[in-house]
């Protein structure tokens, strides 16, 4: 990871409700938040946290067309994506491209509510599946 200056973040998980989830999550000793429409994606959002195992962010599908309705209607909860903290978007992607791998945006960066409104970014990685980018500046 430092090759490409990210630091991992959390586990996205889309599910049709958070009930289930929050049912195992609460059984394997997690600290559930509270829940957070963000409206720019159109997605509601639990973030999930365990002193030891990794973080796991919940997403359920808002209202009207949502980023994660695909998943839910193939898999009805499912690992979709891994989250990375990075001070620069661009030169992580560079880095990423650079090392061979072939990297296609699917959302341009926007405020996330759940992140202090830090922005996010979508990408498909070949081969890898989907990685969320947080532009985050420790």
């Amino acid at each position: 990871m430092e090759q490409y200056g990210l630091k991992f973040h959390h586990l996205g998980l889309a599910t049709a409700t958070f009930k289930a989830a929050i049912h195992l999550l609460e059984g394997l000793g997690y600290k559930i938040g509270e829940p957070v429409l963000d409206r720019l994606q159109n997605v509601e959002l639990i973030m999930c946290c365990h002193a030891t195992m990794p973080n796991i962010e919940l997403i359920t599908p808002g209202r009207g067309e949502s980023p994660v309705d695909a998943i839910i209607a193939k898999h009805n909860g499912a690992i979709y994506h891994l989250c990375f903290t990075t001070e620069n978007v661009e030169n992580s992607i560079s880095a990423m491209e650079n090392d061979g791998q072939k990297v296609l945006c699917l959302s341009e960066s926007k405020e996330a509510i759940l992140f202090d409104n830090k922005k996010v970014s979508f990408y498909h990685v070949a081969g890898f599946g989907v990685i969320e980018f947080i532009e985050w500046i420790e």
